[in-house]
């Protein structure tokens, strides 16, 4: 490989050309212990007597990043080469997880990593992997999905880089404290990341607040410029994301905001030593928390900012990377496809007419003719206040400009579309960017719908919905703008090695084609009646719920049956998603036995739980501690046994995830119908051999479809219902009252045993439940309890229930992110796989002397 293979520089035959050591690309098992050896020694200056578990995986992620590094570069070279369009993909959040295993099994070296830590008789790979911190970019679905379609990207041979945000404390850890959800620093970059590369030279500007200065200029043209009142830097830090099994390392890259001066000299010597690093802590506070909590106004104008502050940095850096190797920006759109990952980034519509317009002098027309072929925007859910709002006071003081180009953007929009709608004035409101009232505000949604070519759902459901209720205005006028993309999960993760014993028993069996093509576990029907591939099934996940039972008794002290059925919801903790009903349910079943009824009850359960609430979301953090009383109260009664356990498992994440998915019998997916967007954890669940009960919402549909009616436990209103029972003048407390079920329930919570120091701890949420019921809890609770008795029945019955795990793994392949990404790429993207070829691992002196030379004169 060429360091520079750019046809303008000329090579001399004179000079010599070194080769790279095998030492940092060789495969072999002994080049690769004799490179693990050499970065414990050399990079970590320590030796078998002095170095920490955590320096032996620090050693290993070097010797597997060196691997990378020239995929990596010979993959930019291959883009720039060939003037490829890349996919951009801006989103707030990659929760991506831990990198040494996904990288290993990528690379194909996680057998000799294994042997390698063996024969150096220093520990254990799994010891080495657990070192690594998780990185905190992310908390739920949109995040991982991010971070699964990255990782289909590049295994698609897709070129494309994803933008977002460094993080330095992520989220938050969770914690629980009696029973409380308390927020703890994620530490996750305390110690140094191996797998980032940081970037100074790619630094950018970023700024906020200041005016807007007007002139004319020869040609009578107005030219604008914003004049800020504080400026900051983002700095990149780039990540590998290297394809499976081949040479495609596409980049995740994220910006960390940095002061333009750290430290004031002059007034650390005036004595004042707190102002003197005070624009250190102001700009750096913007990459210090994903989602700071916007109770109050500050925490909102902290997130503003933060959505700015990467929009720009990465909007800059695409723009440098296309003048790199075209003349200009008028082909932008061909060689660029960005995507707005929900509305987070919707700022960047206004953010590239400023750059076209006043940085690069584009006419109008011409900027927003690019701007529009550029853009496509992924809405990801229907609940209004998540289709974000600003205050146009807040856009004033941070962004003039913006402003500015937002109303001039709405003026000409709603001029356009006036005729064809007819002048009528409701629906113009309805289409404007700007929302009248007391307060203006301005509809991100509306702006990211205005300034892209395609806008799509993530689930069927979600997309009809999406344009039915929340945007039948726009759908009205661009019919063919919005379509469905339906999520999807990478199996390299979410099978590959969050379910090694499963992986391998289909390896066993099928062509291993079917972790790149998700379609071929249909095989899996051929052996519906081969009992020594059901028996080993059965065996794969009681060996996996057995390790998670162990991991909830080291953790957490717990004991729990691994015969007992595991009904498992994990995700994030939002009173749609109802995990209140499942605690509902948790208390029927526990007045049934203080009742007498005990022999109602045919299977012993074990209810596990996990998930973080925001924290500034009062309810859901009360539903945590309700969760964790119940647990308290039934976990000791000896009147219960062993026939119901509960389980919180604090601060759920990727790796927890790997652990539960597999070891789940019981998928919970119970969001109020028309709610949720799409949902993935109920095809990582269904990857792993789990059922699903659920209600007819988001990629619960869509899987049902696949899986089969009859492999799936359906429960509850659908969303036209839900609608028709609202419309009707719903009223919870009719259910109360009628249902003796759900009264005891509610009575029973009321009643303070789950909290005897506060009886009234948890009435907010029963006075919610019985006066508002906003997600329609006591309306789909009887058909909840009654789906979960046929759930017994089925389970009493091993060999239906096994049957049916067979076919939902079977009948899964739709729901690889694979095939969302294919569809992306055909229907809104248009791009295209280029491969990646090695060479020889060469580097090229005349070509470096060259560069050297070019970056002085550049810096000159």
């Amino acid at each position: 490989m060429q360091f520079n293979s750019q046809k303008k520089h000329t090579h001399y035959s004179h000079e010599p050309l070194i080769l790279v050591e095998d030492d940092r690309i060789g495969m072999d098992i002994g080049t690769l212990k004799r490179a693990f050896l050499d970065n414990l020694y050399y990079l970590l200056a320590k030796d078998e007597y002095t170095a920490t578990p955590y320096d032996l995986y620090m050693a290993l992620s070097y010797t597997v990043r060196d691997r990378l590094v020239h995929r990596w570069i010979r993959t930019k070279q291959t883009y720039v080469n060939e003037n490829v369009k890349s996919v951009y993909y801006l989103s707030a959040e990659f929760l991506i997880g831990r990198q040494l295993q996904n990288n290993l099994i990528n690379l194909g070296l996680y057998e000799k990593a294994h042997k390698i830590v063996k024969e150096a008789s220093l520990t254990s790979l799994d010891d080495l992997i657990e070192q690594e911190p998780e990185p905190g970019l992310g908390n739920g679905g949109l995040g991982r999905l991010a971070a699964c379609f990255l990782d289909s990207l590049s295994t698609l041979q897709i070129p494309a880089i994803g933008y977002g945000i460094r993080y330095e404390f992520g989220i938050f850890e969770q914690a629980i404290k009696d029973g409380w959800q308390i927020e703890k620093p994620d530490h996750w970059l305390m110690l140094s990341n191996p797998w980032e590369i940081i970037r100074p030279e790619l630094r950018v500007e970023v700024k906020f607040g200041g005016y807007t200065r007007h002139s004319i200029d020869s040609s009578n043209a107005v030219k604008s410029e914003w004049i800020p009142d504080r400026t900051i830097v983002g700095t990149p830090y780039d990540i590998p994301v290297p394809g499976y099994k081949n040479n495609t390392v596409n980049t995740l890259r994220l910006w960390s905001a940095k002061a333009s001066e750290d430290f004031n000299f002059e007034i650390f010597n005036a004595g004042d030593y707190t102002r003197a690093v005070s624009d250190k802590m102001y700009s750096e506070n913007i990459s210090k928390v994903l989602y700071p909590n916007d109770n109050l106004p500050q925490g909102k104008e902290l997130r503003l900012k933060q959505q700015y502050f990467f929009v720009t940095c990465s909007l800059q850096d695409i723009i440098r990377q296309h003048l790199a190797n075209n003349r200009n920006l008028d082909n932008l759109a061909d060689k660029a496809a960005i995507q707005l990952n929900d509305t987070h980034p919707s700022i960047s519509i206004p953010e590239l007419m400023r750059l076209l317009i006043d940085e690069h002098n584009m006419s109008w027309d011409k900027a927003w003719g690019i701007t529009k072929k550029t853009f496509a925007y992924t809405n990801h859910t229907l609940l209004p206040e998540a289709l974000e709002k600003w205050n146009i006071s807040l856009f004033q003081r941070l962004f003039p400009r913006h402003l500015e180009l937002i109303y001039e953007i709405n003026t000409r929009f709603l001029n356009e579309v006036s005729p064809i709608l007819l002048g009528d004035e409701k629906k113009l409101e309805k289409l404007s960017l700007i929302e009248e009232g007391a307060e203006k505000q301005i509809r991100m949604a509306n702006l990211a719908c205005v300034g892209s070519h395609k806008v799509n759902g993530v689930a069927q459901l979600h997309t009809d919905l999406l344009k039915s209720r929340v945007m039948p205005e726009f759908d009205e006028l661009y019919p063919d703008k919005f379509v469905n993309k339906t999520n999807g999960v990478t199996p390299r993760r979410w099978m590959l090695q969050s379910n090694p014993r499963l992986a391998q028993l289909l390896n066993s069996r099928l062509d291993t084609t079917w972790i790149t093509n998700l379609d071929e576990l249909k095989q899996v029907e051929k052996f519906i009646n081969d009992k020594s591939f059901k028996e080993a099934w059965l065996h794969i996940k009681s060996e996996n719920k057995k390790d998670l039972a162990d991991y909830i008794k080291q953790e957490l002290d717990i004991t729990i049956d691994p015969n007992s059925l595991f009904d498992i919801q994990v995700k994030r903790i939002h009173e749609y998603k109802r995990q209140l009903l499942s605690a509902l349910h948790i208390v029927h079943l526990y007045n049934l036995i203080k009742t007498g009824r005990k022999d109602e009850i045919k299977v012993a359960r074990t209810f596990i739980f996990g998930g973080k609430s925001a924290p500034g979301y009062y309810n859901a953090k009360l539903i945590i501690k309700l969760i964790n009383s119940i647990a308290e109260i039934i976990n000791k009664d000896e009147e219960v046994g062993n026939l119901i356990k509960v389980v919180f498992l604090p601060n759920f994440r990727v790796s927890l995830g790997e652990f539960v998915y597999p070891a789940a019998d019981l998928s919970e997916q119970i969001s109020t119908a028309g709610k949720e967007a799409s949902g993935t954890g109920n095809m990582k669940f269904a990857m792993s051999g789990a059922l699903t009960i659920g209600t007819l919402d988001g990629a619960n549909i869509e899987i049902r479809e696949c899986v089969g009616e009859e492999n799936f436990f359906l429960f509850g209103l659908n969303e036209e219902q839900v609608c028709e029972r609202k419309k009707n003048g719903y009223n919870p407390m009719d259910l109360y009252h009628s249902n003796a079920s759900i009264k005891d329930v509610i009575d029973r919570i009321n009643s303070g045993i789950f909290a005897p120091e506060n009886p009234e701890l948890f009435k907010p949420l029963t006075d919610s439940l019985l006066y508002r019921d906003e997600y329609m809890l006591l309306a789909d609770f009887e058909a909840y309890a009654n789906c979960h008795k046929t759930v017994e029945e089925t389970y009493l019955n091993q060999e239906k229930w096994l049957k049916m795990s067979m076919l939902n793994v079977a009948r899964i392949g739709k729901f690889s992110s694979d095939r969302t990404i294919k569809e992306y790429c055909e229907d809104i993207w248009n791009t295209k796989p280029i491969e990646v070829n090695l060479n020889q691992e060469k580097l090229d002196i005349e070509a470096l002397k060259i560069k050297l030379a070019e970056d002085r004169l550049n810096i000159k």
